[in-house]
């Protein structure tokens, strides 16, 4: 179990849960919980959009500022966006300013907002809870599953962008779909 870190406070978590401040409150208090909610689902999957090729923690520490430049990832909102709105996103210094993630996002608004239901959609490809054992290590953990695989090419399918099997798995870890918190982990 040389995955799992203790902590100050005495708490087992998986070890990039523990390297700082930030990873300690989104390991324990966020990543792996169910989120139902469209909104937050989109804004989990836009930010994850926004963070390939980056550090989490770079998209973390700017989290607050990307909700402000994306009307609280109001998907209803962000639907509505133009050509003034990606402008002024590229002039935003305090989210990531990259043409084709931001076109993305807005893009995949619309799509959204066309989905009667966006959460039960994304929630039908959670695999069987019961099918997976608790990873022990973090090797254990896959970047990618069949399920994951199958969210992307229906949201591509629906007009989604800047969503591959890789992002979608990263969305459905961080909104409890699949708990890949390892064996022994305080927020297992």
């Amino acid at each position: 179990m040389n995955d799992l870190v203790v902590g100050d406070d005495g708490r087992a978590r998986c070890s990039w849960g523990a390297s700082t401040p930030d990873y300690v409150a989104y390991h324990d208090d966020e990543w792996g919980r169910p989120v139902h909610d469209a909104d937050a689902l989109y804004e989990k999957l836009c930010l994850e959009a926004f963070q390939s090729g980056l550090s989490w923690l770079t998209i973390l520490r700017k989290r607050e500022r990307f909700r402000a430049a994306f009307a609280g990832f109001s998907i209803a909102a962000v639907a509505r966006f133009d050509e003034r709105d990606v402008e002024r996103l590229m002039g935003d210094a305090g989210i990531v300013r990259n043409r084709a993630k931001i076109e993305a996002a807005i893009a995949n608004a619309r799509a959204a907002a066309e989905i009667d239901d966006f959460s039960a959609l994304v929630w039908s490809y959670a695999p069987d809870a019961d099918g997976r054992p608790a990873p022990r290590t973090m090797a254990e953990i896959p970047s990618l599953t069949p399920e994951s695989t199958a969210l992307a090419k229906a949201l591509k399918r629906r007009g989604f962008r800047f969503v591959g099997p890789t992002t979608a798995y990263a969305l459905m870890q961080a909104c409890g779909l699949v708990n890949d918190h390892l064996q022994g982990c305080c927020a297992r």
